[in-house]
């Protein structure tokens, strides 16, 4: 009898613990930048003066705006505004030129870094990533972006579904 019960009250929290992964076929990232990423990377923030936190995937990050809506998973679809700009200060992207109200991706869609950074924030909020090569876009150039660049980011995630 226990064990029946058992399994009537365990089998609804097997179904709720199973991720929105496994409905849209992304999984959560679990990177993790090389130590020589990691150590360029610092000491270009140190010698920048530049004030951040170190995720322990090699992404460093500061939350400018902890925004108070909902907070993004792999599966959720984000409107962001954001610059993507390299460590010399080269802006490579400006999604706020061409789309003043954002642009929409799926979070599982994204570079490994955006997918580990952009859920440090919530709905409304705002929040400067500094990621490593390998968390980019690794040793491939993509467009105005050399092969492996540390990259800057700075997003204000305006939505979440």
């Amino acid at each position: 009898m226990r064990t029946k019960l058992f399994f009537m009250l365990a089998l609804p929290l097997v179904f709720a613990a199973c991720s929105k992964s496994d409905k849209c076929g992304y999984t959560t990232t679990t990177a993790v930048a090389s130590a020589a990423e990691i150590s360029s990377l610092k000491t270009y923030l140190d010698a920048n003066s530049l004030v951040y936190t170190q995720h322990a995937s090699g992404v460093f990050y500061k939350v400018n705006v902890a925004g108070s809506g909902s907070t993004p998973g792999v599966c959720s679809d984000v409107t962001v505004k954001y610059v993507g700009s390299l460590t010399n200060g080269t802006t490579f992207e400006n999604s706020n030129t061409n789309n003043p109200n954002g642009v929409s991706f799926t979070l599982g869609q994204l570079i490994a870094g955006w997918q580990i950074g952009i859920p440090l924030i919530r709905k409304g909020g705002s929040i400067t990533l500094y990621i490593p090569p390998s968390l980019g876009y690794g040793s491939s150039s993509n467009g105005s972006i050399p092969a492996n660049s540390n990259l800057i980011f700075t997003i204000e995630l305006v939505n979440v579904q």
